[in-house]
């Protein structure tokens, strides 16, 4: 497959930055949901799904016609690779949400499914920025600096949630 200059080739490696970026994204906002006053779980699992989709659709936007329409014409093939390739950043709300749904289950509360949702949420995080750079044979140190370091933004919005009191 020949490729001008104006073309991106695919990436023979996945791209794990959507699903980084969505993991905190989505403990952004259980993080932070308490802020406004209680929150039931279904308005809960509805924030973290349209944030989600919500992010989603603008990256998709900003690629589209930031990155592809400079050098091409738009068209439906474009819109669905953008979609494609964006849409980890959507699809890590789901275990979250699923987390919350999971909460009453479980015999938690709504602070104790919160808080489940959050784990659930930065463990995502931690685990495909990992994962990410294993597949492309990243360097062992740099694989464990990329843990602590998502860790340490992991940790913030801990702190952030026990601050608001959630």
């Amino acid at each position: 497959m020949d490729h001008s200059s104006s073309e991106r080739p695919e990436s023979p490696t996945r791209d794990y930055s959507g699903a980084v970026y969505g993991s905190l994204l989505a403990a952004s906002v259980i993080a932070t949901a308490g802020t406004l006053g209680p929150f039931p779980r279904l308005q809960l699992v509805v924030m973290l799904l349209t944030t989600g989709l919500v992010f989603w659709v603008t990256h998709v936007y900003v690629r589209v016609v930031g990155d592809q329409l400079a050098h091409q014409a738009l068209s439906w093939e474009m819109v669905r690779r953008e979609a494609r390739r964006e849409w980890p950043i959507a699809g890590v709300a789901i275990p979250p949400a699923v987390a919350v749904l999971v909460g009453p289950v479980l015999g938690l509360g709504p602070e104790g499914t919160g808080w489940l949702a959050l784990c659930v949420a930065l463990g995502e995080q931690i685990g495909w920025a990992t994962v990410g750079l294993v597949r492309i044979g990243a360097h062992g140190r740099l694989v464990a600096f990329t843990a602590v370091v998502n860790l340490f933004m992991g940790l913030v919005l801990v702190a952030a949630k026990v601050l608001v009191k959630h």
